[in-house]
């Protein structure tokens, strides 16, 4: 019998409750803050990698479903992205099996982990800045469908994928910005809905590659579920009232310290470059928003006007 009541447990199940709030908020963070976390609490890269994405699997699920009941995925969108992620997200646990013994795949996938994690940050910090120069552009949400570009839509796929498959970060933060990048004129809740909806092929894929060559932690899976399913839920429900400003800018420091830690940065310079995000960053965001005609410190902006039957918003 699973014993499921200790601490490790408690703590798995509670740390994953609160990044499926964040996944079901933002469309992000499932392994971009789910995979350090368990690493950080003494699990194995390789066991953490795949554990993650097969509780993954699940809890993307439920966000997937909040969203289609509301109508929001793109879905023809969806299936180009999944022709191009799903076979390279499958291969990469036969990637990582490949590296070498339990040592050399350690060391592979935390240094991996790491330039994904930083990867992840910067990439996500061009959206914020994107949404931005959409507002000061005008933000009226355009009537008509954006057009479908399917060759670079099934390339992001493809790299997608096999980041998810190698690391599990990258399926809710680099193909999202790449939407943005692709598609400006879709809302923030249709991009999470998208994402969501690809991203459960995506991730199932990937946890497939993985369990067959690694295995699955029952005493670390199980929490997983539990915790992050509730999670996602709670989070996918309050997208539409949530402002996702502050969650979005603390979400890039995290990722970028978590990046920097997994790379074996020393401690001191982790705290300092923190601190210096902290103090110094939002000093420079409200100049790059005064830079366009902004308020300077206006956390309620809103990305796009709705017609005036919808309520749903997006803040840079």
């Amino acid at each position: 019998m699973i014993d499921l009541w200790t601490t490790d447990a408690l703590r798995i199940l509670l740390v994953a409750f609160g990044v499926g709030i964040v996944v079901g908020l933002t469309g992000m963070g499932g392994g971009a803050l789910m995979t350090p976390a368990l690493i950080f609490l003494g699990i194995n890269p390789a066991t953490a990698v795949a554990n993650d994405l097969v509780a993954a699997s699940v809890n993307k699920t439920v966000g997937a479903a909040v969203h289609w009941r509301n109508g929001s995925p793109n879905l023809r969108l969806a299936g180009l992205l999944m022709a191009g992620s799903v076979p390279f997200a499958f291969a990469g646990g036969f990637i990582v099996k490949a590296v070498g013994d339990e040592e050399a795949r350690t060391d592979f996938l935390t240094t991996a982990i790491g330039w994904a994690l930083l990867l992840a940050a910067g990439s996500y910090a061009l959206r914020i800045y994107l949404q931005l120069r959409l507002v000061a552009n005008g933000n009226e949400v355009p009537a008509e469908e954006p057009h479908i570009r399917a060759v670079p839509t099934v390339l992001v796929g493809a790299f997608g994928g096999l980041l998810v498959g190698i690391t599990s970060v990258g399926s809710g933060s680099l193909i999202m910005v790449a939407l943005l990048l692709l598609y400006p004129t879709m809302t923030a809740l249709r991009l999470v809905g998208t994402d969501l909806v690809q991203a459960v092929p995506l991730v199932l894929a990937a946890a497939v590659g993985h369990v067959v060559n690694e295995g699955v932690e029952w005493v670390v899976l199980i929490p997983l579920v539990l915790g992050g399913s509730p999670g996602t839920f709670l989070g996918a429900k309050m997208t539409n009232w949530v402002s996702q400003s502050v969650i979005r800018r603390g979400i890039v420091i995290v990722l970028t310290l978590t990046g920097l830690k997994m790379l074996g940065v020393p401690p001191e310079t982790i705290g300092f470059i923190g601190a210096g995000i902290l103090l110094l960053g939002p000093l420079a965001w409200g100049f790059i928003r005064q830079m366009h005609g902004l308020p300077n410190f206006d956390n309620d902006s809103t990305a796009w006007r709705l017609p005036e039957d919808e309520d749903e918003t997006a803040t840079p």
